[in-house]
């Protein structure tokens, strides 16, 4: 995730050069034909343009909001996954006692989860963190986030007969579980369902065709700065679509996805500290990008 507006700015300018040197190069291609060659076919109303330019203002607005509504569900869920991940740690600490081994299963998983949702490979972090009997259990499950989840039950629920706890006891714990396993599930509906093509593919193919179309309305009134005028409104458009299509994608291995690897190493040093065990060190950014 950007956590720099400057860098930010920077990488969208970057990613999105190539096509501005595209719609440069059409917009002067535009200019010289009807300044210099008087092509009587570029005469063309503004009129439509204009009516076509506000219509695809208000969808490319309706689009950025569904993509960022996504991303934020997305990091709100993960938000969920951090709170309960803490208290699991600390009902765990407090109440069970003497069980690290679900200390170190909880902290391994929201590596896991990372990696199941950007489709990474975490196993450095899952080894080093999931108990040996642990990692032997879930061993050839397909889901292994979940897996953790189940394993976790388990040590709860022989602590708890084990020890005699109260069953109240119990059903607070498993409810942190349960409230893990429910935020989970909506990190992989987001992750298994992508926006419908009506809000993907369909909003950069219009972005095209209006800048094509954009400065055949303008030259007839700016002639030879259309290439400053219509370009400043394409790349409004250009970053709009741009900005959407990155949102879109929380989990994706972009500057512009979730810090997952930040969130879990955050969870990671809040559930172990307790256990006395070595912390490793905060993720920080890099160059203005939190991974």
């Amino acid at each position: 995730m950007i956590v720099d507006q400057r860098i930010g700015l920077r990488i969208i300018t970057k990613e999105i050069f190539g096509v501005i040197l595209l719609m440069a190069a059409w917009d002067f291609i535009v200019v010289i034909l009807f300044q210099v060659f008087h092509q009587e076919w570029m005469e063309q109303p503004s009129l439509p343009t204009s009516l076509i330019g506000s219509a695809l203002a208000l969808f490319m607005g309706f689009r950025s909001n569904s993509a960022y509504a996504r991303w934020w569900e997305a990091r709100t869920l993960w938000g969920a996954i951090t709170n309960n991940s803490r208290s699991f740690g600390r009902q765990v600490g407090t109440l069970l006692k003497d069980r690290p081994d679900l200390m170190m299963g909880m902290a391994a998983y929201p590596h896991a989860l990372r990696g199941a949702l950007g489709n990474v490979d975490v196993s450095a972090d899952v080894n080093r963190l999931l108990p040996p009997e642990m990692a032997r259990a879930i061993a050839g499950w397909r889901n292994q986030p979940n897996a953790i989840l189940y394993q976790l039950g388990l040590g709860v629920s022989d602590e708890v007969a084990k020890k005699g706890i109260d069953g109240a006891v119990h059903g607070q714990i498993d409810r942190i579980l349960s409230d893990l396993a429910n935020a989970q599930g909506g990190l992989e509906r987001i992750r298994n369902t992508p926006l419908p093509m009506q809000f993907s593919a369909l909003p950069r193919a219009l972005v095209n065709v209006f800048c094509i179309l954009l400065p055949l309305s303008m030259v007839q009134t700016l002639e030879w700065i259309t290439p400053l005028g219509s370009s400043l409104v394409g790349i409004l458009f250009l970053v709009l679509d741009k900005s959407a299509n990155d949102l879109q994608e929380p989990f994706a291995s972009t500057p512009h996805a979730l810090p997952m690897a930040a969130m879990a190493r955050t969870i990671e040093i809040d559930v172990v500290q307790p256990t006395g065990l070595p912390l490793p060190p905060p993720i920080t950014a890099v160059n203005g990008i939190q991974p």
